[in-house]
């Protein structure tokens, strides 16, 4: 029997990696950020590690660290719902 994976919509799927190179990059909640230096942190963490890498970056963050990793995570989240917000572009993310 085969077993089909649920594909996520291209919007949602975007979302998600961006939320996970944020998550991989160099900014912190302390840096006061505009929208260009999330987008260059994104841009960044993505040439630098491939979207294979930050996922792993998370998944060993979550590892070591679950209760940072999962604040960072919240964190990434809601400044990717802010920028898309902000541009008027819509996230895939569920109302």
């Amino acid at each position: 029997m085969h077993v089909r994976t649920p594909r996520l919509p291209m919007q949602q799927a975007l979302s998600h990696a961006r939320c996970e190179a944020l998550f991989a990059s160099a900014l912190q909640p302390s840096d006061t950020l505009t929208a260009d230096m999330i987008a260059t942190a994104i841009r960044s963490a993505m040439q630098r590690f491939g979207p294979h890498g930050c996922t792993e970056i998370m998944a060993q963050e979550f590892g070591d660290h679950p209760d940072a990793a999962a604040w960072r995570m919240r964190w990434a989240h809601r400044l990717i719902a802010s920028a898309t917000a902000a541009t008027g572009i819509s996230s895939g993310e569920p109302s």
